[in-house]
């Protein structure tokens, strides 16, 4: 193996869920008091670990990903919420802004020839797509299938729908103190820890079930098997 597909290697999840949620949420609940590093320190702290992994991520792969740029803005905007101490509900609204701005983006796509799901589903990351066309165009079915995409299509605006509406209401019950306290950060500390079970997971399932839809709606259309679907994982 050469170094340059070593370094193409994805990292572990379970790393990276440990880098930017379970460290950052463990310093600001257990460290942002007087006695430890103090709230904004602390703030600083756990905000430079998300930071640090995306920029890494960044240069690993030095390519550009548009839901890594998205959290390294959300993380900023934390920051900047927390240092300049503004009211606790610019927080709720800043965790609904990035997926309903997503959200309507994708709804919009539903209406041009490009919809937003070709881009986050049906692309040559996750599918054989020149495979598919073909395989499509043989049995007459290529209209049937964009069909099929704009359904998808809204499907996915959904899901994003879902994530803007959990993450206010989420946000909105669990940070209520002024940033800029300890209280803040282990309100910030403790609704990072739940945004992952309560919001990504269920979000997380309902790609996967609009991924599902376009695979059995391809089966049907292109009659072609799950394996000449799916790119397959590079070793």
């Amino acid at each position: 193996m050469t170094r340059s597909q070593v370094t193409a290697q994805p990292a572990s999840p379970l790393i990276e869920l440990t880098v930017t949620l379970l460290i950052p949420s463990l310093i600001l609940m257990k460290l942002s008091g007087a006695e430890h590093l103090g709230p904004v320190n602390a703030l600083l702290a756990a905000l430079a670990f998300p930071l640090g992994w995306g920029a890494r991520e960044y240069l690993r792969a030095r390519r550009f990903n548009l839901f890594a740029a998205l959290g390294f803005v959300s993380v900023l905007l934390t920051g900047g919420i927390g240092l300049l101490q503004l009211d606790p509900k610019w927080l709720a609204i800043k965790e609904a802004a990035i997926p309903a701005m997503l959200g309507l983006a994708v709804a919009v796509s539903a209406f041009t020839r490009y919809p937003l799901v070709r881009v986050l589903l049906f692309s040559t990351a996750i599918m054989q797509v020149e495979r598919i066309h073909a395989a499509l165009e043989a049995h007459g079915n290529r209209p049937a299938f964009e069909a099929k995409l704009v359904n998808a299509t809204w499907m996915l605006a959904g899901a994003f729908l879902f994530s803007a509406v959990m993450n206010y209401f989420l946000a909105s019950w669990v940070v209520i103190s002024a940033p800029g306290t300890e209280a803040f950060n282990e309100e910030l500390g403790r609704l990072t820890l739940l945004s992952y079970p309560v919001i990504a997971l269920p979000s997380m399932l309902m790609m996967m079930g609009v991924l599902f839809y376009l695979t059995r709606s391809l089966r049907q259309l292109a009659g072609l098997d799950l394996t000449d679907i799916l790119n397959s994982p590079k070793g």
